[in-house]
């Protein structure tokens, strides 16, 4: 069964940083892209980043230049680097990937940016 949990998440100030976490079981991790979306306040789930298995990535463009994606194949876990982070940037955090014909997403974690 797959499971994605995410984690580090938090209060920070306008300018800080958070490194998010997403540990994953029951997929063949290396193999997957990977994502991270997000949910900001009163706005639909939006995408942020991915991976590829090869370690390509891409970013949206509200995050370009402060966020980087990267990924761990020996642990099984993608991680989120979040630098000079905002106000606006406050919501949920989630990872994703797809596979055997469905999205599969985590719980989701929460990142709030004070002014």
């Amino acid at each position: 069964q797959v499971h994605l949990r995410e984690s580090g998440g938090g209060l920070v100030q306008a300018g800080g940083s958070l490194r998010l976490a997403c540990a994953t079981s029951g997929i063949m991790f290396r193999i997957n892209t990977m994502n991270w979306a997000r949910q900001l306040p009163g706005k639909q789930r939006e995408l942020v980043a991915n991976i590829t298995s090869g370690r390509v990535a891409n970013y949206a463009d509200s995050v370009k230049g402060r966020f980087t994606i990267s990924r761990d194949n020996i642990r099984n876990t993608l991680y989120l680097q979040m630098d000079s982070l905002r106000p606006e940037d406050t919501g949920v955090y989630y990872c994703n990937t797809f596979l055997r014909g469905r999205n599969f997403w985590g719980q989701g974690t929460q990142v709030t940016v004070s002014s």
